[in-house]
């Protein structure tokens, strides 16, 4: 594994590992606790990066974490995409450069979506699933058309801040981000920044351009139940409330995740959790800790996996 570029004992250390063509970065948590029990591989959202997680690791003390960042957020490789199955092909090959084994893989969102490919074009990697409101839709979602034009209305996003704290405060009375927990906006905003291309203040480090490229393509993925079907692992389904159809052009605290989807997989267990929002793991990190733990000690002996070695 490449040796760490940034990092001390308080601080996970950033890596960077070749995946599919791809210069993925990742935080470490914790490397000294590797193979002393499961790991855990965290994936986030579109539009967000690995230190998202922070606040639902800081209420995971002891663990050994992966944090992921998917190509073209965070510090990974700006690189495009067809579709959705190219997140869940990066996830794989990364999964094999990092040499998991029986890992526990969380995922949010797109992350979840991805994470489920992952684990399917991998058996063995991962052990174990908590899938946090995935975006999977109902099997006959997939055949609609997609919507018209190219572009979301995220790709029209402010994208020039003068500072982390002037993005916080911009963001903390907006919708989605004003039902984050406080701390763990912050760490959204100190994280999701890089120097801007101008020469002067900051700007996203996922390019709006790139995160509005993503979400008009979710319903193309119609591949994603042949993964569902070809895991024999657990997989525990949490779904937040429903969206509100009257939200325009769409409610971005709703569940994307079909109420049906837990009954797909081989070992699936649905977590409706109606009174928490999609952003649930900035929204709660305590809950969602809670949530992977009691998950973790859950799963029966003969289908938990070996944990993870180097």
């Amino acid at each position: 594994m490449p040796a760490a570029t940034t990092g001390d004992a308080a601080e996970p250390r950033l890596r960077h590992s070749l995946a599919n063509g791809v210069s993925h970065a990742h935080f470490e948590w914790r490397p000294e606790r590797r193979g002393l029990a499961q790991s855990l591989c965290m994936v986030h959202a579109t539009g967000f990066h690995g230190r998202v997680w922070d606040q639902v690791i800081h209420h995971l003390p002891g663990r050994h974490v992966f944090a992921i960042e998917q190509r073209g957020h965070g510090r990974s490789q700006t690189v495009d995409f067809d579709g959705w199955a190219d997140f869940g092909h990066d996830l794989a090959a990364l999964a094999v450069a990092l040499d998991l084994r029986g890992a526990v893989g969380i995922g949010h969102s797109m992350g979840a979506h991805a994470l489920v490919q992952a684990a399917a074009y991998q058996p063995g990697r991962f052990s174990q699933l908590v899938l946090i409101d995935p975006t999977i839709f109902a099997p006959a979602d997939y055949h609609q058309p997609p919507p018209p034009g190219t572009l979301h209305p995220a790709a029209a996003r402010k994208n020039h801040f003068g500072s982390a704290q002037s993005m916080f405060e911009r963001f903390a009375v907006r919708a989605p981000y004003n039902v984050f927990q406080r701390q763990a906006l912050m760490d959204y905003c100190r994280h999701g920044l890089r120097p801007g291309d101008g020469g002067s203040g900051f700007q996203l480090a996922c390019d709006p351009a790139f995160e509005g490229k993503i979400y008009p393509l979710a319903r193309q993925n119609l591949g994603i139940f042949a993964s569902i079907r070809a895991l024999q692992i657990p997989v525990l389904v949490l779904r937040a409330r429903p969206g509100d159809p009257g939200i325009l052009p769409w409610d971005p605290l709703g569940s994307p995740t079909w109420p049906g989807l837990a009954q797909e997989f081989h070992h699936g267990r649905d977590l409706p959790l109606l009174d928490k929002t999609h952003m649930l793991p900035m929204e709660d990190p305590a809950l969602v800790a809670r949530i992977i733990n009691e998950a973790m000690g859950a799963v029966p002996d003969s289908l938990r996996g070996t944990g993870c070695s180097r």
